[in-house]
């Protein structure tokens, strides 16, 4: 599969038809015939995905999936539509990796690990009638992640580690997810009833008893994997979210609680369900050993 190099477009405005712009809706045009294309926004080098199934936008800054949206459906993805001038995009699908959250023992170092601020390779792309596959990676010092991405009907993100050194490490990662929803007050999380963890916010542990619903905030690492399920009354739809052995599934949304670059409106179009390994799920890895997340996600 051959990989070209950066082609800048200038982007025109486009309307999604549902009252407010979606912040990329300007830079796709399907008409163009062209299912991988490069371009740049807001100082960030993007990868374009139009294909007879589905549209995506890949940041090379992450190697970041920021929008993903299948044939006759709403995106699936949200978007923060400002970004800070350096840092990472919140929005999409950040990977937090090699460690999720606060760096356990270095206070100075980023929130979330390096993946997400560091320029990811895209090593191999390819489209058929069924869809798209795309692989990118990240070498960092003993370390080599990669992300792959098979996108159509559905989203299937698979993520690697595979850890080069001589003495074991410790790692905990994350593929951080914002589902955009018509309100999160309007939307339920089932497929979490019974599973323990531990409330980031109440700082104590939780156990989820039914459907999980936002109320003005959650921070929680749940000890389970597998399906869950984002019922949306407002928009009418159903979006599966399959993480199948991940060890963690972390729900999270601010709240009324700031976010910086994101108005209190902007961020009730969200809801963070991501597939992780933390905290004390985290993975120890000796040589030549590998880790894996995954996430596959449809439409009911």
């Amino acid at each position: 599969m051959g990989v070209s190099e950066p082609r800048h477009v200038r982007p025109h405005r486009v309307k999604t038809g549902e009252g407010v712009d979606h912040p990329l809706a300007d830079l796709l045009r399907p008409e163009a015939g062209q299912p991988f294309r490069w371009t740049e926004q807001q100082g960030r080098e993007l990868l374009l995905v139009e294909h007879p199934r589905c549209t995506a936008v890949f940041s090379r800054q992450g190697g970041q999936l920021l929008h993903f949206q299948p044939r006759g459906e709403r995106p699936l993805l949200w978007c923060a539509a400002r970004w800070p001038r350096i840092g990472a995009i919140r929005g999409g699908v950040p990977v937090c990796w090699p460690w999720f959250g606060r760096h356990p023992m270095e206070s100075g170092w980023p929130h979330h690990g390096w993946a997400r601020l560091s320029d990811w390779r895209l090593t191999g792309k390819e489209a058929d009638a069924t869809g798209v596959r795309l692989n990118w990676r990240l070498e960092l010092h003993d370390w080599v992640v990669e992300l792959e991405a098979e996108l159509g009907d559905e989203m299937n993100l698979r993520l690697t580690t595979r850890h080069r050194d001589s003495e074991a490490c410790v790692l905990s990662h994350a593929l951080h997810a914002y589902w955009r929803v018509s309100d999160v007050a309007r939307v339920g999380l089932l497929g979490l009833d019974g599973a323990e963890g531990r409330d980031l916010l109440a700082r104590e542990p939780c156990r989820q008893e039914g459907e999980l619903r936002i109320i003005d905030g959650c921070h929680r690492v749940f000890r389970r994997g597998g399906k869950v399920t984002i019922q949306d009354a407002g928009w009418q739809r159903r979006i599966c979210i399959d993480g199948g052995g991940n060890a963690n599934t972390v729900v999270w949304h601010p709240g009324s609680r700031p976010l910086g670059e994101v108005s209190w409106s902007e961020s009730l179009g969200f809801l963070s369900v991501q597939g992780a390994a933390c905290g004390q799920d985290g993975v120890t890895l000796v040589a030549g050993e590998e880790a894996k997340l995954s996430l596959r996600v449809w439409v009911e």
